[in-house]
């Protein structure tokens, strides 16, 4: 079962969270490998969506919003667009387009930064908006301050961090075809909560960027996790081979899982969108319209009747006869 472990160090400015999605992971791979039209994403693309699967749980837990966290990477390169999206209650979801060849040993500057124009954009969607509200979105090029790719996803997310809260940040990421796994140290904020839309942004905090003994020390602790550490022990292994010097304060453990939001209703206003010529023109051309969820696979089909229904207010349509009920 997929678990998400957050804790924090008694006694110092610091906290942390470990987070391993299997099942959740593996949901996600098999809806996308048993959809005829697109089949499985290669490998490299399916690394990257699991680290970002385990950086958005991640992110997600370290704020107080009850809304969704969309982790989105814009490409330049054969993947054009990657997404993953974590709702308050830790279910989430995630796709990727991908327009190009992918090679095996691909990483991610080939994949979404080939010309250094690719981007990372973090998007906070409140789920009771006020009136007139708008998500909250924060942009992060996908290079350094003197423009040098990133290699890694944990690096430009540690960018951004940076930049966005003015927090020191340590992220490992880890994915592959069973298991998408993370650890985030971070710096306790000096004033304040985090919360990934600003509110950190304070002299106090900017003054204490890599100077905190503490973080500094076990940060390059965390930075020592391999790849295959991580993704083969178990947390409280983990953290006690890391951390065994520390008085490690957990919480109880949270259960990430897969959830789709998609529905009839919401692909039927999509289609009210499009206006009745179009649809009525989809209609024509294929005798129904089809739409696919790019996330979980589900397929929606309007046929003729359908669609037109979607188009005809309720004091319009025929009464039901009994003999149809």
């Amino acid at each position: 079962m997929s678990e998400l472990h957050k804790f924090l160090f008694d006694g110092l400015p610091v906290r942390g969270a470990l987070v391993r999605l299997d099942d959740a992971w593996t949901d996600i791979l098999a809806r996308r490998q048993a959809n005829d039209a697109t089949g499985a994403w290669p490998p490299p693309v399916a690394e990257l969506l699991g680290e970002m699967a385990a950086a958005g749980v991640l992110m997600q837990s370290n704020i107080k919003f009850n809304g969704a966290l969309v982790l989105q990477i814009f490409g330049d390169g054969p993947v054009k667009v990657a997404v993953v999206e974590v709702q308050h209650d830790l279910s989430l979801r995630a796709t990727a387009k991908v327009v190009g060849d992918v090679a095996i040993d691909d990483r991610l500057p080939d994949l979404v930064n080939v010309h250094n124009r690719g981007r990372c954009a973090i998007t906070l969607d409140p789920r009771d908006k006020f009136p007139g509200q708008q998500p909250y979105q924060g942009v992060v090029p996908r290079h350094g301050d003197h423009r040098e790719k990133l290699g890694k996803l944990s690096d430009v997310l540690q960018h951004y961090m940076l930049q966005s809260e003015q927090l020191d940040t340590t992220l490992v990421l880890a994915a592959d075809d069973k298991v998408a796994a993370g650890l985030l140290i971070q710096r306790l904020p000096m004033e304040g909560e985090g919360n990934l839309a600003g509110s950190l942004v304070s002299k106090a905090n900017e003054d204490e960027i890599g100077l905190n003994e503490h973080y500094n020390r076990i940060a390059i602790l965390a930075a020592s996790l391999k790849r295959e550490e991580l993704l083969e022990l178990d947390a409280d292994t983990i953290l006690r081979r890391l951390f065994w010097e520390e008085k490690v304060l957990r919480f109880p453990a949270q259960q990430p899982r897969f959830a789709c939001t998609c529905s009839r209703d919401r692909v039927a206003n999509m289609i009210r969108g499009l206006g009745q010529p179009e649809a009525d023109s989809i209609v024509a051309e294929q005798g129904q319209i089809e739409v696919g969820c790019d996330f979980c696979g589900q397929q929606y089909r309007f046929d003729a009747v359908d669609a037109a229904q979607l188009f005809t207010s309720p004091g319009d349509q025929p009464p039901v006869t009994s003999a149809v009920q």
